[in-house]
C-alpha cells in the first residue's frame, strides 16, 4: 500500500496534538489560567500565561530539527527540500522569539522528546510558571 505524501502531510495536525495535550494536562496540575492560540501573539503559542507573559510551544523534534535522535533523522527522499523546509521553521521560531521579547513576553519551547520523562518535564514547567499572578 503506498501512501500519497500530500495526503499523509494533511493529516499532520498544527493544534491539539498528542504532546500538546500531554504538556497542557501537566499544566493543569501547576498552575492553570492559561489561553490556547492566541492570535493577537507572534506565532500563536499553543499555551499562553497572559498575566504572567509567558508563552509556551509545543514543538515536534523533526519540524524545529530539534537536535535529539528524532529532530536529527532527515527523509531519505527530497532531502533538499526538507532541510529548507526545516530551516525556514527554525528561522520563523528564531523570529517569534525576537517579537515576543519585544514586547516583554518570555518563551519556553517544549520539544516532544522531553515528554518521555514526565516528571523531569513537570519540575521544569514548575520552575518557569510562577503559581501566582505577579
Amino acid at each position: 500500500m503506498t501512501y500519497d505524501r500530500s495526503a499523509v502531510m494533511r493529516a499532520v495536525k498544527s493544534r491539539d496534538t498528542t504532546p500538546e495535550r500531554a504538556v497542557r494536562a501537566l499544566l493543569r496540575r501547576i498552575a492553570s489560567g492559561y489561553r490556547l492560540h492566541r492570535a493577537d501573539l507572534p506565532g500563536k503559542p499553543d499555551i499562553a500565561y497572559g498575566r504572567r507573559k509567558l508563552a509556551i510551544f509545543v514543538h515536534g523534534c523533526f519540524w524545529h530539527g530539534h537536535e535529539c535522535a528524532r529532530g536529527a533523522r532527515m527523509p531519505k527522499t527530497n532531502t533538499d527540500y526538507w532541510r529548507a523546509k526545516i530551516a525556514r521553521n527554525r528561522a520563523r521560531d528564531v523570529k517569534t522569539q525576537a517579537a515576543l521579547a519585544a514586547m516583554g513576553w518570555r518563551m519556553l519551547v517544549v520539544y516532544e522528546c522531553e515528554l518521555k520523562d514526565k516528571t523531569a518535564l513537570a519540575a521544569r514547567l514548575a520552575a518557569e510558571v510562577p503559581l501566582r499572578e505577579p
